[in-house]
């Protein structure tokens, strides 16, 4: 039985998968985020992925591969495409993960998606998955991640540091976020420089948000409304240099658009209801690879492979 690999991995967390010729998920791992720049033992993490399943990997037709900073830092993506060459036989493709994410959320439709997870970025396409792409955004941490998981905890903490030092009065967002941490008032820096990895210990506290936004918190709304904000300036941006004469097509993927609050906002400011993801990020993988190894996609093969994919 011949199989395709899609997988599917961020800052945070990877998932991999194998898919049969009739859209079924054969098995699901997951795994730490294979993001180069802070898990210098990613291409490890990956072969132990990969070697989880060594029989299915044996049968695999092709293989899709959405990872970080690919085609983005010229030294990662050499060395993304050298590890799949090694460790996956037949025909593999690295891509950026936010590709994938684009390949799922339209499954192969022209139009905008909007990843917002750890970090943040637009994808868009004028005609479809073989027409050629802009990119909006996915600049990193350094640069602003604007609207992702990570520039909502920074903007958490910045408040909470103004608070604790007097520069503004008490806000219930301090006391939600040292609450979510388990410190102190005195602790917070502690905690900050302590952590081995300040990107997802920052994006983690998005959730921590949200919550409190659930809550009513005007503070944390605030936050999630300006967030939602910089996304949707990320979705006109590509729309403008893609298909600007037509109606603005969008999608959306990441942990951030789980807030509803988000993405209301983003609908809001955009003047348009976004289209429901087809399927999530890793089935982009998966699709794309399917179509790599020649075999037939119909609407029936997508439903079958959301409905396995949201089992699993």
């Amino acid at each position: 039985m011949s199989l395709v690999l899609g997988l599917d991995s961020g800052g945070t967390k990877t998932i991999l998968a194998f898919a049969d010729r009739r859209g079924q998920i054969v098995s699901l791992h997951r795994d730490r985020g294979l993001d180069p720049s802070v898990n210098k033992n990613w291409a490890q993490t990956l072969q132990k992925m990969l070697n989880q399943d060594a029989l299915a990997l044996k049968r695999v037709d092709a293989a899709v591969l959405g990872v970080p900073f690919h085609d983005e830092v010229a030294e990662y993506t050499a060395a993304q495409k050298a590890a799949a060459q090694a460790f996956i036989p037949g025909k593999s493709l690295v891509q950026n993960d936010v590709r994938v994410a684009f390949d799922g959320a339209l499954a192969g439709r022209p139009g905008v998606l909007i990843l917002a997870g750890t970090g943040s970025m637009a994808w868009a396409s004028r005609n479809g998955p073989d027409d050629p792409h802009v990119r909006v955004g996915g600049w990193g941490d350094a640069f602003g991640d604007e609207g992702s998981a990570f520039w909502i905890g920074q903007k958490a903490l910045a408040a909470v540091s103004c608070n604790l030092d007097g520069r503004a009065p008490a806000l219930t967002l301090s006391h939600g976020i040292l609450s979510a941490l388990g410190l102190q008032d005195g602790d917070l820096m502690g905690w900050c420089y302590g952590l081995k990895n300040r990107r997802t210990g920052f994006a983690g506290l998005a959730v921590a948000v949200s919550t409190l936004a659930d809550a009513g918190c005007s503070e944390a709304v605030a936050i999630l409304h300006c967030a939602a904000d910089h996304l949707a300036a990320h979705i006109m941006a590509a729309w403008r240099q893609t298909n600007p004469q037509s109606p603005l097509c969008w999608s959306y993927a990441g942990g951030v658009f789980s807030s509803q609050i988000v993405l209301r906002r983003v609908a809001e400011k955009l003047l348009h209801a976004p289209v429901p993801p087809i399927l999530p990020p890793v089935g982009g993988a998966i699709l794309r690879a399917a179509r790599c190894a020649g075999w037939v996609i119909d609407e029936a093969w997508l439903d079958r492979l959301a409905a396995s994919l949201a089992e699993h």
